[in-house]
């Protein structure tokens, strides 16, 4: 009976051949037939030419791309990123700065009522759009505007003045990306607000220089002065009248800013509107006496502390809010006239009030990271970086799982004690460990394995000579120490 059956299952899939041969040229994708057995004539998978609609292709399994103009932080780098915070963080200390954060969102109107309409920033720039409550928002083109909110929203006008900030963190802007510029960029910054003195703008001026010396960057501070909203008023009908007068020379982003905004003329990078500025008129000579006294203050705090500096004349930095000093961070060794500089800032007296705040006198400065990192990696390519990475002398390494449970215990043990060893508990063999220690460089390697785990001890190996000796666990902080101070 059984056999009776197989043969009636077997008919009805072989009934009707051609019926079912023309179903099949018809329209594969649609034949569902199951459990075939081998010399049932069906059209393999093989020969059905894949289409867009076909079952065969796999739709959204494309890798993500990086948007353009923006980059990932690779471990590679982070050498570079770990001694510019860290630096940051100490001599921003030093100069009396408190490390502060703000939002990376912000409303659009704070940084178009402070950078001003008619700079790039603004109208081409910035990352703006509308919120999901029909608001007008952008991520951050800069931090000095936030940090004036910042210092208005939180009353900071009645704590003792002044008030000083530093901070490290993403901006934003939707720039041409090129060498050196990114869409997501990072600065490190400080700002000072409440004093109006020409030793606010030689401390900002020090911080910043110094922050580069300790990099090993030799650079040059070039300078100017913008003076008052009234000496600057008196210098622009001058400017215009003569810019006019050169208006076929200039490029079409400077004709439209002879109207919109004049002194974005001096900042242009054209070759042609160089040269047609080399002859115009000079912002220093339009200050007024008591702005020129307040500039050659600063010049003279300068001169003390030996910091190079260089007067430009049309250095007037690419935003509306400053006003009086003026400054830019140029790396010695390359042309001031083709590179972007490594940092700059100067002083905004009246972006606060302008903001709805207190009538409050403020300067600051800010670096572009990136830029100084490029320089960094030059200098390490051409053997001329002044520090190394600052890695553990000691390496430890484990042989079984005990020893490897014991070895997170030793490695927190040491850390309390202010000792840090390079480890990678994700290794099992002992040579492979040992091939890390001596490519990390290390002097010391601290072996355990079962035997040492049940004595209570570890081996203390010299990289160098291979002597080994046997320490109590007890008593590795102690070993490591004197190690330490002979290194």
């Amino acid at each position: 009976m059984a056999t009776k059956k197989i043969v009636k299952k077997k008919s009805k899939v072989v009934k009707d051949k051609k019926v079912i041969k023309k179903a099949k040229v018809k329209n594969v994708k649609k034949d569902k037939i199951k459990n075939t057995k081998k010399k049932d004539k069906v059209v393999p998978v093989k020969k059905v030419k894949k289409t867009a609609t076909s079952t065969n292709v796999r739709v959204g399994n494309k890798t993500p791309e990086l948007l353009r103009g923006f980059k990932d932080i690779l471990p590679k780098d982070s050498f570079y990123w770990r001694k510019i915070q860290s630096l940051a963080d100490q001599i921003s200390q030093a100069y009396g700065f408190v490390f502060s954060a703000t939002p990376i969102l912000e409303e659009a109107s704070l940084f178009i009522r402070s950078i001003g309409r008619g700079t790039d920033v603004v109208d081409k720039e910035m990352y703006l759009f509308e919120d999901r409550d029909g608001s007008k928002v952008c991520l951050r083109p800069e931090a000095t505007a936030s940090y004036v909110r910042a210092f208005i929203n939180h009353g900071m006008q009645s704590l003792s003045q002044p008030v000083k900030f530093w901070y490290l963190g993403p901006m934003f802007r939707h720039d041409r990306p090129q060498a050196g510029r990114f869409r997501q960029f990072y600065q490190y910054g400080c700002e000072t607000f409440g004093v109006r003195d020409s030793a606010i703008e030689a401390e900002l001026i020090s911080t910043g220089y110094n922050f580069l010396k300790d990099l090993g960057i030799k650079a040059t501070v070039y300078i100017n002065s913008l003076g008052t909203v009234e000496d600057r008023q008196n210098y622009l009908i001058e400017l215009v009248g003569y810019l006019r007068t050169k208006r076929a020379y200039l490029c079409e982003d400077c004709k439209k800013r002879i109207t919109k905004n004049p002194l974005r003329v001096l900042d242009c990078k054209n070759t042609d509107c160089k040269q047609v500025l080399e002859e115009a008129p000079q912002i220093i000579d339009w200050l007024s006496e008591s702005s020129k006294n307040y500039f050659m203050k600063v010049l003279e705090y300068l001169d003390e502390v030996d910091i190079p500096y260089v007067l430009q004349p049309t250095l007037v930095r690419g935003l509306d809010y400053y006003t009086d000093t003026v400054f830019e961070f140029y790396e010695d060794e390359v042309n001031q006239e083709s590179q972007n500089a490594l940092g700059g800032g100067g002083r905004y007296d009246l972006l606060v009030k302008e903001l709805g705040g207190q009538d409050t006198p403020a300067a600051g400065f800010a670096f572009g990271i990136e830029r100084i990192i490029s320089v960094l990696r030059r200098q390490k390519e051409e053997g001329k970086l002044s520090f190394s990475e600052n890695r553990s002398k000691f390496f430890l390494a484990q042989l079984g799982e005990q020893a490897r449970m014991r070895s997170l215990k030793i490695i927190e043990e040491l850390r309390r004690a202010g000792i840090f060893v390079e480890h990678n508990l994700g290794k099992t063999s002992l040579k492979s460990q040992m091939e890390l220690a001596d490519k990390l460089g290390t002097a010391y390697s601290i072996i355990i394995g079962q035997k040492e785990v049940q004595d209570g001890t570890v081996i203390l190996r010299d990289m160098e000579s291979g002597n080994q000796e046997i320490i109590d666990q007890k008593k590795l902080k102690s070993a490591l120490e004197k190690k330490l101070s002979k290194v």
